[in-house]
């Protein structure tokens, strides 16, 4: 018997009568750009972060985007990003021409601290963007209390982070905006492509909002240079139905977390470790060890199936050559990119299958 790394199907099934009978709401309304739900999701998400404004995108990159333009974010200006990060956070900082400025990871939870950011900050550094990433939250307090003394904008990049907690607060209610990304292999994960930005500051909503469409409030009439990029009707009806369940979602993902941490702590793997402030939603179990690719051609022929995530850093990728990071530019990253790679990890990963890895694991390191 063989583990999937993600089984999309299974989540599917359990509340397949729900989402079949949204989709037919959604079709029957005669709402195929904006609607009601689109209003409901985007209230009822909002609600869920703890944030007064959700204003739906059409994917996790745009999310980001918009935001940075709607907090004035431009050329010139320097953005902190992870250097140790899906692309898509770089792709939109340069998208709006603005200067990208990589800082190194905390080796042992993957994200950014405060301190780095405080030492990357120069007089021309306009906004941070911390990287909740795999599901582990940033030390966003943290980043906001540097980001504050310097009069910095802090837009959390929250893609693999629905639902978690940063010193008992949401993921999504203590930056200047968070971005999320409904890809359908997140926790909240849409049947297609999906994204949204939460807010509490109420006049970058309204930019936000006038932004994703088109710079305009009103039909033909354009009061910003402005994008397409709105959540469709259909997917918010399908986010709808899930967002209800995402905390117990969440809980069994933390459920096979507790599983493999307890039963790997003695092998010779490097597992993720999680602050005392921190409750991870364990998007992706991330595991590191310097003979990786041999441990997941022998994890594959015993029928346990892992991916890396990401196998080439941003700075050493074709598409951002012209900054000129050199091999070497940042080595915990470049380490990291050689070393860390993915297990099974869902709400629906059962606990034979949890187990089965746990023991072809423990066979190979032993």
């Amino acid at each position: 018997m063989s583990v999937s790394f993600l089984d999309l199907s299974a989540a599917y099934a359990e509340v397949s009568a729900e989402l079949e009978a949204a989709a037919q709401r959604a079709m029957r309304s005669g709402w195929y750009i904006g609607g009601p739900e689109v209003t409901a999701f985007e209230t009822a998400f909002a609600k869920f972060c703890d944030a007064k404004d959700a204003i739906g995108v059409a994917n996790g990159l745009e999310a980001i985007e918009i935001a940075l333009h709607a907090f004035e974010i431009g050329a010139g200006d320097e953005v902190i990003v992870p250097a140790n990060t899906f692309i898509a956070t770089w792709l939109a900082v340069a998208r709006r021409g603005a200067v990208i400025v990589p800082v190194e990871p905390d080796p042992e939870t993957y994200n950014i601290t405060p301190e780095a950011v405080a030492e990357a900050i120069t007089p021309r550094t306009r906004a941070v963007i911390p990287v909740h990433l795999y599901g582990q939250p940033a030390d966003i307090d943290g980043i906001m209390r540097v980001a504050s003394e310097r009069d910095l904008i802090v837009i959390e990049d929250a893609a693999q982070c629905h639902g978690a907690r940063c010193h008992g607060a949401r993921i999504g209610s203590v930056g200047h905006a968070a971005t999320w990304s409904f890809y359908p292999s997140k926790n909240l994960g849409a049947l297609g492509d999906g994204g949204a930005i939460t807010t509490n500051h109420a006049e970058a909503a309204a930019r936000m909002r006038l932004l994703s469409n088109y710079g305009s409030s009103q039909k033909y009439i354009h009061d910003l240079p402005g994008t397409n990029s709105r959540l469709d009707p259909l997917q918010a009806a399908m986010l709808s139905v899930k967002l209800p369940l995402l905390d117990e979602w969440n809980r069994r993902r933390q459920d096979v977390a507790a599983e493999y941490l307890d039963a790997l702590a003695e092998t010779a793997l490097v597992l993720p470790k999680i602050a005392d402030w921190a409750e991870p939603v364990w998007h992706l179990f991330v595991v590191r060890h310097p003979d990786r690719d041999d441990l997941m051609t022998a994890l594959r022929e015993r029928g346990v199936e892992t991916l890396i995530h990401y196998p080439i850093p941003p700075h050493r990728q074709n598409a951002f050559k012209d900054l000129g990071f050199g091999e070497g530019a940042f080595p915990i990253t470049e380490q990291m990119s050689q070393e860390c790679f993915s297990l099974p990890m869902g709400p629906h990963l059962s606990t034979d299958d949890t187990q089965r890895v746990i023991a072809a694991l423990k066979e190979l390191l032993a």
